[in-house]
This record gives structure tokens, C-alpha cells and sequence, in this order.
């Protein structure tokens, strides 16, 4: 019974997508990318083609997969509107992002139009937020970003995090009745700090300071999904340091996303935690695509890996420290183009162990292509299919 079990278990993916196809060579109006996207993408197939989208927004909150399937944002609270692009970290005017983003009661925060927010200081979200920028361009830049620190449930989708710079010493708000003194952010995209239930799905990400996501000191449950990351060096930092023995407990998936141009490495780089790495576009990397250090297992599954042109640098993987043979690094249904290649180690499975409701049908490497084609915001226009 259990080798049955296991037999069918490989081979549900498999039939999804034979039978996929087949629909879609009788629906002609689909392109693949598009199709594929939609349908073989449990995240998006769950939302994107419900033309009342807009008017149900919290019907996001249902669609995650992998670890952070769990994070319900703001689900549960009212619709905040963003109406004024200023920002002031210590005292934040009603209508702005931040005055949002600390309040202690669930929030779904959506914009009332198209705007670049410049933040004074590092954005402090509270739990049980949602921030949503389907319908709009919305634009976190210039300045500070992002930091999850001591939260849980916080989804952030459909927005653009680039070219952020480092915070400044100072007082920053983070609930209406606390604000602290803060000694200065790296420069991260979204700092992801002792937090959990954390979902970041559709967003743009490029040229920060520091790293474009980093999770640390046991941040857990959480998934990284559908994300456009070009033009950056340190990309994903999963684990703060070798020596920090709490980032054990960090698990992270890391799907559906199309890692672009002028990346150099860390996507990601582990220390100690683990990483499912499923149905991603990689492009040609400067130094390494998946690393680590401190024995992390990571599980490799249906990427699409294509290397750089340099004849020096065509292996997918690098560990940052000596004596890995033991470490659980695996691939499977990958597929390697232009001399890359997977270094493998360690026995023994590594497979996520995912709940029932976490699970999702992972397609071969070939097809990472069409399923990551939409990563990135969307261009979403309310009664409409997104």
C-alpha cells in the first residue's frame, strides 16, 4: 500500500500536466505561458481568472502553497485605503502606508491609485497585514524599505521593492501606542526578523543596498512565490550566521519565481534551516544560484537552470564551508542548460514534509519557463480576470 501511495503520489504531477496540455491544444486562445500559468500555478490559478477579484480581495489570503500556506494577513480585518504617498516615521497621517501597516488590528491595505512611496525611515509592519497592490503600480524606492520583525501573518503582493538604502538612526513607530529608538536598517528589500506566517508573492525586487529578502534568527513558515529579482548582487540570505543555532528552525519555499538578469548569488544562500526550491527560472547567475554553509538541506525540484556563458562558473550550488559530504542537498526534475550542473550530497530524503493543505503538484524543470512567465505585479484591471 505505501509503495502504491508513493507511485501515485509521483505520478498526479505528471498527469496534470498530460491532461493540461491536452486542454489546451482544444483552447486555442490561451497562450502556453499564459495557460500554464494559470492553471498549473496552484497560487494563481486559486485567484487570477475570478473576474471579482477586486471586490474580493481577502480570497487572496486562501492561495498560498508550501510553508507559508498558513498566512492569512488581513484576512479577517477591513479594507485600508492609501491615499498619500508621504511618509513620516515617527508620528504617520491617516491615509498613509506606515499609519496602516502599524495598527494593531487585521488590516487589508490597498492603494487608491499608482504611486512611489519614499520612505523616511524603515517601514515597521504589524501582524495580520495584507499590503496589495493589484490595480495600481505601487512602488516602495529610493529610501528605506521593508522590516517583518517579531510579526506574523503578513502578506505583501503586487509591488515593486528597488533600489533601497540603508536606514537611519532614529525613532521609528511600529503599533499606535510604541514607537522605539532604531539603530539604522541594512538596506534589505524585506527584512524578514523572528517573524512567521509570512507570504511574498508577485513583487518586484532589484538593486537594494543589502540583501532583496532576508530571513533570519528563526523566521519560519514562509513562502517566496511568483517574484521578479534582476539586477542585484546578495539576493536571498536564509539564516543570520553559522553560529546562530535558532535559524535551525527556519523553513522556507521558494516558488514559481524567475530569477532575471544581473544576479550574481544567494538564490538563496542557507545557513542551518531548509529550503524547497520548486519551478524556478534561473538566468544565467555571475557567481552561484543555490549556497550555504552550517549544514542546511536544500531540495531542488523542477528548476529551470540556465548558465552563464563563463566557463568558470556553471555550477548551480557553492558551500560556503568544507566537510558538506553529509549535507542533504538534492535535485530532482531539474533541468540544466548550457553546461550547468547540480552538485548533490548527504543520504536520505529531504523531501519538504508538507501538510496536506501546504502540499502543491510540482512539474518537471522544462516547463519553469511558462509557469514563471507572469512573475512579478501584475497588471490587474478590476471585473476583469487578472
Amino acid at each position: 500500500m505505501a509503495s502504491l501511495k508513493q507511485t501515485l503520489t509521483t505520478l498526479i504531477p505528471s498527469l496534470i500536466i498530460i491532461l493540461s496540455t491536452l486542454v489546451l491544444i482544444v483552447d486555442s486562445s490561451s497562450t502556453p505561458s499564459t495557460y500554464y500559468n494559470k492553471v498549473l500555478n496552484p497560487i494563481d490559478s486559486c485567484w487570477r481568472s475570478k473576474s471579482n477579484w477586486a471586490s474580493n480581495r481577502q480570497a487572496l489570503a486562501d492561495c498560498a502553497v508550501g510553508f507559508g500556506k498558513n498566512a492569512i494577513g488581513g484576512k479577517y480585518g477591513s479594507i485600508y485605503v492609501v491615499t498619500d504617498p508621504s511618509d513620516n516615521p515617527e508620528t504617520p497621517k491617516p491615509g498613509t502606508l506606515r499609519y496602516g501597516a502599524i495598527q494593531d488590528k487585521p488590516l487589508w491595505i490597498t492603494f487608491a491609485r499608482s504611486m512611489v512611496i519614499e520612505l523616511g525611515n524603515e517601514l515597521m509592519v504589524n501582524s495580520y497585514k495584507t499590503i496589495d497592490g493589484r490595480g495600481v503600480k505601487v512602488e516602495i524606492a529610493n529610501g528605506p524599505c521593508i522590516t517583518l520583525q517579531y510579526v506574523k501573518h503578513v502578506i505583501i503582493h503586487g509591488i515593486s521593492v528597488h533600489d533601497c538604502k540603508p536606514g537611519n538612526s532614529g525613532i521609528v513607530r511600529n503599533s499606535p501606542t510604541h514607537m522605539g529608538h532604531r539603530r539604522g536598517s541594512d538596506g534589505d528589500g524585506i527584512d524578514i526578523f523572528a517573524s512567521s506566517d509570512i507570504w511574498v508573492d508577485h513583487c518586484y525586487l532589484a538593486r537594494c543596498t543589502d540583501g532583496l529578502i532576508d530571513v533570519i534568527h528563526a523566521s519560519t513558515s514562509i513562502t517566496i512565490s511568483n517574484n521578479y529579482f534582476t539586477q542585484h548582487d546578495k539576493v536571498m540570505l536564509f539564516g543570520h550566521e553559522d553560529n546562530n543555532l535558532e535559524d535551525k528552525s527556519i523553513k522556507v519555499t521558494v516558488v514559481f519565481n524567475h530569477f532575471g538578469p544581473g544576479l550574481v548569488q544567494r538564490m538563496p544562500r542557507v545557513r542551518l534551516g531548509y529550503a524547497h526550491v520548486a519551478n524556478n527560472r534561473y538566468e544565467q547567475w555571475e557567481m552561484y544560484a543555490i549556497g550555504g554553509s552550517a549544514n542546511p538541506t536544500i531540495f531542488s525540484e523542477g528548476n529551470y537552470f540556465m548558465a552563464p556563458n563563463n566557463p568558470g562558473i556553471k555550477q548551480v550550488t557553492k558551500r560556503e564551508t568544507s566537510g558538506w559530504n553529509n549535507w542533504k542537498w538534492r535535485s530532482s526534475r531539474d533541468k540544466f542548460f548550457n553546461g550547468a550542473y547540480f552538485v548533490p550530497s548527504g543520504y536520505g530524503s529531504c523531501a519538504p514534509g508538507y501538510t496536506g493543505a501546504q502540499s502543491f503538484p510540482v512539474a518537471d524543470g522544462a516547463m519553469a519557463p511558462a509557469l514563471t512567465a507572469n512573475a512579478g505585479p501584475l497588471s490587474c484591471t478590476a471585473n476583469k480576470p487578472c
